[in-house]
């Protein structure tokens, strides 16, 4: 049976604007939660991002802040400045026309103007640890009216340290309060942190399937060996053509060189990393999601709340360490209905930790080689093919029909019609497809030597190949391949895949 919002007992009002918005039946994890928090019960949600539970512990708060009461009166805690936005922008969606007022506080932004907001009156506050222990101690936000307190990831906030804080809030806040804990996971410290703060709390959970969603569609594309990540992924770009795309990758100066590369080639693309001030993350945000950059090269911890409607593609420039990361980064995608596509690039030291993600996923990669020259130029021709369909049933045409008859005295219209498409093609081809950039005119999959065909790139049983790939995986690196050693003893197990996995740049924080 499917309930609605106002059989969970959200008012008639409130679920007319879910309605507007696009929000017409709750989630599971809304189904389970509204009821028990507007029943004035705490609650513990076990649940991934992306299930709703923001609507799920804001909508039953809305449903009982007092208007007249100027004191804060609900708090938000979230672990990063980009989910505190996200979660304020949705809380103010929520509000709708009511004079209900909400505000995001957080490091980066100027503190005068929140403390200024604080003294007009706010009743929900959703913030981050730090900022809220700063005005907490300069005695400019008080909890002594607080009535509802949300912790949003706490597994998040446990990662990054911040533990203590939050129990320094908490205990700050009154003990005739509801809470409500909302994690991915729920490692011992969370549930001690549960124990400690919360009063005979319902848990709900809502499972999250292991497989990615199946309108994603998952593509591969291996890099041969001796070739960086960095040439390969110019023809993919040219090849795929993403509308909008997150470009992920690992390091803030590997998103820093990346950028300045796509860049130098014409494209439209940004980094979104954490040495940007927080305005400068504001303005690429609202940028991207207007539209005006088509791609944006992120590190993971940094991309935390950079949601965008409609994201046409994920890219994995760098393969994340865990399946769980893999699945939250192409997770962006495919989402309300749509189809969406995920590319990373595999080297080939990486194709065991691919299939793994794989088998954990339930869902195969398509496997694809490097585009060459000519495919990437047919695809170009193809395009401008649509656009002149599309041009031809188009009000304009009427203008340019007099330099058509004029120069058609002179040449057959074939020709003519070729040699404008020669000039529109020329004007958008790409300036590195016609420089000399190094496009082979065909790409292999790279394939073991040793191993038959039939069982190639099958788990274990590549032992034959995996060290000279590790050894020749490294981007930076062009060197000459060293032969394989062959020894009748036990192979000692790869070195430089893993010191690479393990280097002091994959460590680099992402912040």
């Amino acid at each position: 049976m499917n309930l609605s919002f106002i059989e969970l007992g959200i008012s008639q009002e409130r679920a007319e604007l879910l309605e507007k918005m696009g929000f017409t039946a709750p989630t599971n994890i809304q189904i389970q939660a509204i009821p028990q928090l507007l029943a004035g019960r705490d609650v513990v949600g076990q649940s991934q991002t992306g299930t709703g539970k923001t609507a799920a512990f804001s909508l039953p708060i809305l449903e009982r802040l007092d208007v007249n009461q100027r004191g804060v009166q609900a708090v938000v805690l979230t672990p990063t400045r980009e989910l505190a936005i996200q979660v304020h922008d949705a809380v103010s969606q929520f509000i709708g026309n009511s004079s209900l007022r909400a505000l995001a506080i957080y490091g980066g932004q100027s503190i005068d103007r929140q403390i200024m907001q604080l003294k007009r009156g706010v009743h929900i506050v959703v913030g981050t640890p730090g900022r809220v222990i700063d005005l907490l101690e300069r005695g400019c936000l008080k909890l002594d009216q607080v009535k509802w307190f949300v912790l949003d990831e706490a597994d998040e906030m446990l990662s990054m340290g911040f533990i203590d804080d939050v129990e320094k809030i908490l205990s700050q806040a009154p003990q005739e309060r509801q809470t409500a804990l909302f994690s991915a996971t729920m490692p011992p410290s969370i549930r001690m942190l549960v124990n400690k703060f919360l009063h005979s709390p319902v848990t709900v959970t809502v499972e999250q399937p292991k497989a990615a969603p199946n309108k994603i569609n998952q593509v591969a594309y291996l890099i041969p060996r001796h070739w960086t990540k960095a040439k390969a992924l110019q023809p993919i770009l040219e090849m795929e053509d993403p509308e909008t795309a997150l470009i992920f990758v690992r390091t803030r100066r590997t998103a820093a060189e990346l950028t300045n590369q796509l860049q130098a080639a014409g494209h439209s693309v940004d980094e979104y990393h954490g040495d940007l001030s927080q305005q400068a993350r504001e303005r690429l945000l609202t940028r991207f999601r207007n539209r005006q950059v088509r791609w944006v090269v992120a590190t993971d911890i940094a991309a935390r709340g950079l949601d965008v409607d409609q994201l046409s593609h994920v890219i994995n420039y760098d393969l994340p360490d865990s399946v769980e990361t893999y699945v939250h980064r192409i997770g962006r995608t495919g989402r309300a209905g749509k189809e969406g596509t995920a590319i990373t690039l595999v080297q080939p030291f990486e194709r065991r930790k691919q299939q793994i993600f794989e088998r954990h996923n339930r869902q195969t990669w398509q496997l694809l080689s490097i585009p060459t020259r000519a495919q990437i130029e047919a695809r170009h021709i193809n395009k401008l093919q649509e656009q002149v369909r599309e041009a031809l049933t188009g009000e304009r045409l009427a203008s340019f029909l007099p330099i058509v008859s004029e120069l058609i005295e002179q040449y057959d219209a074939h020709a003519i019609a070729a040699a404008a498409l020669q000039l529109a093609y020329d004007e958008t081809r790409p300036a590195w497809l016609s420089s000399e950039v190094e496009i082979p005119e065909e790409v292999p999959v790279a394939k073991p030597k040793i191993v038959k065909q039939r069982r190639e790139f099958s788990g274990d049983r590549n032992r034959s190949w995996n060290k000279s790939d590790a050894n020749n995986g490294d981007d930076d690196r062009r060197s000459t391949p060293k032969p394989k050693l062959r020894t009748g003893g036990r192979r000692e197990a790869p070195v430089s895949a893993n010191q690479k996995l393990g280097s002091s740049s994959a460590r680099e924080s992402a912040s």
